[in-house]
């Protein structure tokens, strides 16, 4: 498969914001309230079919622990769609977003896909982050906004990512003056031979 039809996709954002429990839903994993936290970084891989492609979508989880995110900035590389998470019910990560865009436009060439995930969406009585901030900061950054949640929104998680994908291969056929439309839906699904993980992942990271 051709370079240009490898998408990779990475979230990032604050340790505790659920980006793990994101992945496990996009990849029908069982949702977990308490796990060890992601120590650097690891990936689930599958083909989707847009117009009459096949793309080879990379999902990356990062650590987002202080003491990791030097490494983080290194997985951010070749990043073509990028999501950023906070925890709706910890203000302090949705305060480092913008510590976390800075990063990746540090770390990255081009023009990738920014989203903006507000996770935690079924905690709203201790929520901390209004949905209107999260919607001023995904336009403020360029991102594409969902308020979602891992737990209760799984479905609707996997649409999110189907649209992403869309998008990009849409921005990159613009020049031609053509668009695809997906042709059906997909669920990522963990790929035992490249899911390589150091001390296991969380879905609290």
């Amino acid at each position: 498969m051709s370079e240009e039809n490898n998408i990779k996709i990475i979230l990032v954002g604050s340790s505790g914001t659920g980006k793990t429990n994101i992945i496990k839903a996009i990849t029908n994993s069982p949702f977990s309230e308490d796990t060890s936290s992601t120590l650097t970084s690891a990936f689930v891989a599958k083909n989707m079919k847009i117009g009459n492609k096949i793309y080879n979508i990379e999902l990356w989880d990062t650590a987002g622990q202080e003491k990791y995110r030097s490494l983080t900035k290194i997985f951010i590389v070749s990043s073509k769609i990028v999501i950023f998470v906070y925890d709706i019910t910890q203000k302090r990560s949705f305060e480092e977003i913008d510590y976390w865009v800075k990063t990746v436009k540090e770390s990255l060439d081009g023009t990738p896909i920014f989203a903006l995930f507000g996770n935690k969406k079924d905690l709203y009585l201790e929520e901390q982050v209004e949905e209107n901030e999260g919607k001023n900061k995904g336009e403020e950054i360029g991102a594409y906004f969902k308020l979602t949640s891992a737990k209760s929104e799984r479905e609707n998680l996997n649409e999110y990512i189907n649209e992403l994908v869309t998008m990009y291969v849409n921005k990159n056929l613009s020049n031609n003056n053509e668009t695809y439309h997906r042709e059906e839906s997909f669920a990522l699904q963990y790929n035992n031979k490249k899911n390589k993980k150091k001390g296991g992942c969380c879905d609290n990271n």
